[in-house]
């Protein structure tokens, strides 16, 4: 999977959140088919390396952390911080230790995530900037999640209205067959949804959002080439949904969902995140279900045939810039459209 994914491997993916990677025990995760153990040292550093002893490919987070080196569950090869090889157990004490060094991943972390490089060349630019962490005024909360699909297949889920109103019908929209205008911008390297339609509303969220009944301004953004946000503004509240999806395997994927909030106070805030909590998870699930038993089919269909609507644009478009990346081509000129679509 790695091998195939042309310019999608040069990015930052989330391996986890800070507090899931620790010192005490080893992590094991899976980027674009590659099994990685993520640990940390004493000092707090976080590491990436393939998870596969070089002695008899036994997974090393299994395995133990001690002194700042990792262990191997099987025969105790163990391995320091930069991922040389430092003892074999079973070869006398006087025999030199091989060169060898196990394959590391650059690390990096922001905005409250552990980040892995996945190119073959040098990391360039920084992770996504998750939006609102650590900004005053704002409170924020992440959302792990399983997905049995692909990154394209979720990011178009997440950016998606009128799957609403069936989905997750009673909970955050119903169907009423309203006019929805968009504008949609396709850049380089993003596709952009601005939906003109100040009147809507999001479920029963919309009462604690906005209790003044100012007009909703609500955009959909895309940003290769694995993360979503969607934004809902009223005045100067607000509700932001930011996802980075991390694929692991052609039908898994790991997302770490940012939610983001403004009540208007910090203590209104605090009050409302039980509920909140609670509701989004709701909401999430119902889109876990739906991407599973799409996953399943596309599985069962490796070459489907879709056919669109004028509401797909947006999706058209993602999937543009994220299959040209994969084959290694340069992205289209920019372009933007106007669409209309009911719900």
């Amino acid at each position: 999977m790695l091998e195939e994914a042309g310019r999608l491997r040069d990015a930052w993916y989330a391996a986890g959140t800070t507090a899931e990677i620790r010192s005490k025990r080893p992590v094991q995760r899976v980027i674009l088919g590659q099994r990685l153990v993520l640990w940390r040292t004493q000092a707090g550093r976080a590491l990436a390396f393939s998870d596969r002893c070089l002695h008899r490919n036994a997974p090393l987070s299994a395995g133990d952390l001690f002194d700042d080196c990792i262990g191997c569950p099987y025969h105790g090869w163990v391995y320091d911080s930069e991922g040389k090889l430092v003892t074999i157990p079973a070869q006398a004490a006087s025999d030199p230790v091989p060169d060898l060094h196990i394959r590391t991943w650059p690390v990096t972390e922001r905005y409250g995530l552990v980040w892995v490089w996945m190119g073959e060349s040098e990391p360039t630019g920084e992770p996504f900037s998750m939006p609102y962490w650590d900004t005053e005024g704002w409170q924020t909360y992440y959302m792990v999640t399983e997905f049995d699909n692909g990154v394209t297949q979720l990011a178009e889920n997440f950016m998606d209205v009128p799957h609403t109103v069936f989905v997750h019908k009673g909970w955050f929209r119903n169907e009423s067959r309203t006019r929805v205008d968009m504008t949609v911008e396709r850049t380089d390297s993003s596709v952009l949804v601005t939906y003109h339609q100040p009147d809507d509303q999001i479920g029963f969220t919309s009462r604690i959002l906005n209790p003044r009944g100012e007009p909703m301004v609500h955009t959909d953004r895309f940003y290769m080439p694995n993360t979503t946000r969607v934004d809902y503004h009223f005045g100067t509240r607000g509700f932001v949904i930011t996802s980075t999806i991390t694929p692991e395997e052609r039908f898994k994927s790991r997302v770490y969902t940012l939610i983001s909030y403004n009540l208007g106070s910090r203590r209104i805030g605090r009050l409302l995140k039980p509920f909140l909590r609670p509701y989004t998870r709701k909401v999430i699930q119902q889109d876990v279900d739906i991407m599973a038993i799409q996953g399943a089919n596309l599985a069962a269909h490796p070459t489907p045939h879709f056919h669109h609507s004028e509401a797909d644009l947006h999706h058209l478009w993602i999937e543009l810039l994220r299959d040209g990346a994969e084959a290694d081509q340069d992205p289209p000129p920019g372009e933007t459209r106007d669409a209309t679509f009911y719900i």
